[in-house]
């Protein structure tokens, strides 16, 4: 299994968390860096577990595209198996 760690103290932009994610998960230039790209992709990920350290912080700096995103995240988890999120 794939460990992953992102921190979101230093993600401030939309573009900042989908570059971050797209370089922590190797996905390939077509990725489109949405919220709808970024879960098609998480469903269907080889098995890997992602820390997101300061989640709460998506929301402090992104409001609610933020609250989106950690809900994304937690639906591909919740979709795919093989994802497994931890958020602190």
């Amino acid at each position: 299994m794939r460990e992953l760690l992102l921190d979101a103290e230093s993600l401030y932009t939309r573009a900042q968390v989908h570059d971050a994610l797209a370089r922590a998960f190797g996905f390939s230039a077509d990725y489109g860096g949405t919220l709808d790209a970024l879960y098609d992709r998480l469903c269907v990920c080889p098995p890997t577990r992602l820390t997101l350290r300061h989640a709460e912080l998506l929301v402090v700096n992104l409001g609610n595209y933020g609250e989106l995103l950690l809900r994304v995240l937690a639906g591909a988890a919740a979709e795919n198996p093989s994802f497994i999120l931890h958020a602190e």
